[in-house]
């Protein structure tokens, strides 16, 4: 799988095959968003795109110097926090989230413990939106992946300049994308599954009221 090295980026924007399906995580948010929370914030850019539609967003990654990167950041934004802690014991201050999201996260912990903590997280009839990774199973996984690698670099020529991405421990995924819809099914019942063209899936799921 080709991906995207990681490299500092002093500020602004930037693009990488995780922040390009910044929007679709931006459409899962319901409408009238208080309370979101990003799983695995890294330096906050997808937390600043959130707090310019919900009131307040929490940031939570486990490194701390990541996280004092995302402050510094994050200056000017006053509805960002962000917490240093493990996601799995991490104890929201408030009574759950109506957003919760998640990029090339979800594969540093425990599938299930991870998912599962996320969809408790959700108030009834939040939002739950998950980009993330797994590997290839067998030939159809290599041939599906394959129109990746002409959108890798059609992404990057048009994006020239603005490729990069925060200095963050890179793990590769162990389960399989069978695997990941699998568990997804079992856990989030009634969730959509997609596979994305530049090595990513998608997980939507709306919490019951």
């Amino acid at each position: 799988m080709t991906r995207v090295a990681a490299r500092g980026v002093p500020s602004g924007e930037y693009w990488n095959h995780n922040t390009h399906y910044h929007p679709l995580l931006l459409a899962a948010m319901p409408r009238g968003c208080v309370q979101a929370l990003d799983v695995g914030c890294g330096d906050g850019l997808l937390a600043r795109r959130l707090a310019r539609r919900a009131q307040w967003v929490t940031g939570v990654d486990r490194s701390p110097e990541v996280i004092a990167r995302a402050r510094r950041l994050s200056e000017g934004f006053d509805n960002v926090t962000f917490v240093a802690a493990d996601f799995l014991g991490y104890e929201p201050p408030e009574d759950g989230f109506d957003f919760v999201c998640s990029v090339a996260a979800l594969h540093h912990m425990d599938f299930a413990a991870g998912l599962s903590r996320m969809r408790d997280l959700l108030r009834p009839g939040g939002s739950l939106a998950v980009v993330g990774l797994a590997r290839n199973g067998g030939l159809g996984d290599y041939v599906a992946g394959a129109p990746g690698l002409p959108a890798h670099y059609y992404h990057r020529l048009r994006r020239r300049g603005l490729v990069g991405g925060p200095d963050v421990p890179l793990t590769d995924p162990e389960m399989t994308w069978a695997e990941v819809r699998e568990a997804a099914a079992r856990l989030l019942p009634g969730a959509v599954f997609r596979r994305h063209v530049l090595w990513r899936y998608s997980l939507v799921w709306r919490k019951p009221r």
